[in-house]
């Protein structure tokens, strides 16, 4: 090959060269443009969401029912709450009910204000049609006791810039309910919703193509870590409040009953009946194989704890089946407390 070849020919690889990384710079930019044209779309349509903080989500409402006896009584049967503070001529209503006596019911509220809706509206439109509860913040200012009127208002509180969750990508909305008892300031409630677009879900594999599910794993923390460290030995061990005797379960840092945080344990003997349970069908969930039955098993020290049924069938357990607790080993991570039941 010549000299003049040669060069020709480091020529034409320059100049290959030169168009490609003109290529890649060219998509870069472009990309840095959509990414600024959506950015700048995003800011300008959560300006016209933020319009509504601080307008009013209900004005002068009402609750349905005066705190009254009954209700308090249903929500501490459900709740398996025991405190004596909550009957007898001097009772008051547990603090977090809060929001139970502003709620309007199968029938709703009329004094919802257009302003909520027309967020809502606003969102919709946009392409934010799905709708999660996500949490809630209370205050309390002074106990509800029976017989007291329930008023209250709300107001849109905040409305966030453009989020990214596993959900989808949306906008968390707030709202601050004043709680008020016979016209004084009782407590404060606020809500927290995420409206949303749904993310797109990677196209499903067939089952053979599936990997085996994994059961979920339980959240261990310094507050529950002696309960787990009990499963690893094979002892279902209940927190004992070492001021007043108190059994409680789940575990927790203090006593709900006296509020001391010094504790020890006991250990359940295994005997336990069947309080409450439900039949799951739908939705199927990984690593479950439905129908199964999850029940609310009441441990004969008196305490209550979520559990699984063994031994029967899901259409044979029934209120007040006697079962035994076992260790079911899920797989090499992970062994759990379940309650064995029997059909004789």
């Amino acid at each position: 090959m010549t000299a003049d070849a040669e060069a020709d020919g480091r020529d034409a690889e320059g100049g290959a060269d030169t168009a490609a990384a003109a290529a890649v710079l060219a998509a870069e930019a472009e990309a840095e443009t959509e990414a600024e044209t959506e950015a700048a779309e995003a800011a300008r349509f959560h300006a016209l969401l933020a319009a509504f903080e601080g307008l009013p989500a209900a004005t002068a409402g009402r609750g349905k029912d005066a705190v009254n006896e009954p209700m308090i009584r249903h929500w501490c049967e459900a709740m398996g709450d025991a405190n004596p503070a909550y009957t007898g001529p001097d009772a008051i209503a547990p603090p977090t009910m809060l929001q139970a006596w502003t709620m309007g019911g199968l029938s709703g509220h009329a004094d919802r204000s257009s302003a909520y809706d027309d967020l809502l509206t606003l969102l919709d439109g946009a392409g934010f049609t799905s709708v999660v509860a996500t949490d809630c913040e209370q205050e309390y200012h002074r106990p509800l006791r029976p017989g007291v009127a329930i008023t209250f208002d709300a107001v849109i509180e905040t409305v966030s810039p453009r989020k990214t969750t596993k959900l989808g990508t949306g906008h968390f909305v707030t709202t601050r309910m004043d709680v008020q008892a016979d016209g004084e300031l009782a407590g404060t409630h606020r809500f927290r919703i995420l409206k949303y677009a749904p993310a797109v879900r990677p196209v499903r594999r067939s089952p053979a193509q599936r990997p085996p599910a994994q059961r979920p794993r339980p959240v261990i923390n310094r507050d529950n870590q002696g309960f787990w460290d009990g499963v690893r030995d094979h002892k279902l061990l209940i927190q004992r409040c070492t001021s007043c005797a108190a059994l409680r379960f789940p575990w927790l840092p203090g006593c709900n009953a006296c509020a001391s945080p010094d504790w020890d344990t006991v250990e359940a003997s295994g005997a336990a009946t069947v309080f409450s349970y439900v039949v799951m069908h739908h939705p199927p969930f990984p690593a479950f194989d439905p129908p199964y039955a999850v029940a609310l098993v009441e441990l004969a020290e008196g305490v209550r704890m979520v559990s699984n049924i063994t031994g029967v069938p899901y259409d044979k357990v029934r209120i007040g089946l006697p079962v035994q607790l076992e260790f079911l080993r899920i797989d090499d991570g992970l062994e759990l407390p379940v309650f064995r039941g029997s059909e004789g």
